[in-house]
């Protein structure tokens, strides 16, 4: 988890409205499924992109897996256009996500709790919702982390 200190750091400082799912939300529920990335589901309006692009851009964000001549402008209209972005950062990679196979952030941010990481407080998803997600993604790895979700449900009693 350390390796995503400076992302979640950032995340947190620059206000952003977003919620910490995948496989790091798996990991602050006690999951042990190692994970590349932080994947951050972003409320979409005008004032969240500002903060988006005010607290990324030092940290150099690009199109994952694109060309390095490939022109990509991280700001406002961007974000705004757009809607699911992998990054690559100077800080590690970061999946922006308007939207999920499970929802956006309005329609889960009921499902979220606020936890302390790295000295910074951070939206989550709790652990059902994170399962339900997942199951909705349907995607091999997906599947493969439901299991360990599952059976953390169970010992902690909210399955």
């Amino acid at each position: 988890m350390e390796e995503f200190r400076k992302i979640i750091q950032t995340v947190s400082r620059g206000g952003i409205e977003g919620i910490l799912i995948g496989g790091v939300a798996g990991a602050l529920r006690g999951a042990h499924r190692p994970t590349r990335d932080v994947d951050l589901l972003y409320q979409r309006d005008e004032e969240n992109y500002d903060r988006i692009v005010q607290a990324i851009s030092p940290l150099s964000p690009y199109l994952r897996g694109a060309p390095p001549n490939l022109p990509f402008k991280f700001d406002t209209r961007t974000i705004a256009a757009g809607g699911n972005f992998t990054l690559t950062t100077s800080a590690g990679d970061l999946d922006l996500l308007a939207t999920i196979a499970g929802g956006d952030y309005d329609s889960l941010l009921p499902h979220a709790e606020v936890m302390k990481l790295f000295g910074e407080e951070i939206k989550v998803l709790d652990l059902e919702t994170l399962i339900r997600v997942k199951r909705a993604a349907g995607r091999p790895k997906d599947f493969e982390a439901i299991a360990e979700l599952e059976r953390i449900a169970e010992e902690h009693g909210s399955a």
